[in-house]
């Protein structure tokens, strides 16, 4: 395996994850879900969200799950992504998975 095979670059996602260009953010996802089997998304501080970028990334977390592919984030919910979740009532029913894969908290039992 070479090195480059083993390096997993971050896809880097517009500023606007919304409904307007949830089909652009599927289609950008669909094409890494072909082509990788790691797949690392990078939201900046900035980016504007709503429900239906929240929906697509639990989608393709379950595709993900499902395919026996990883799929997370470069860094925790922040921003406009967080406040989403909060909003959405998600926080609260989070369970380890959930606060792993959106906050990056590891949780003890």
């Amino acid at each position: 395996m070479d090195t480059q095979s083993q390096y997993c670059e971050s896809i880097n996602l517009p500023d606007m994850l919304s409904i307007r260009h949830v089909l652009e953010l599927h289609s950008k996802l669909s094409a890494e879900f072909r082509s990788k089997d790691e797949i690392v998304v990078s939201i900046s501080d900035g980016a504007e969200a709503d429900l239906s970028f929240i929906q697509l990334v639990e989608a393709a977390r379950r595709q993900a799950k499902s395919e026996g592919k990883t799929f997370r984030l470069s860094s925790p919910a922040s921003g406009s992504v967080l406040k989403v979740l909060e909003r959405g009532g998600f926080i609260e029913s989070f369970d380890q998975e959930d606060l792993k894969f959106w906050l990056h908290k590891e949780v003890m039992l």
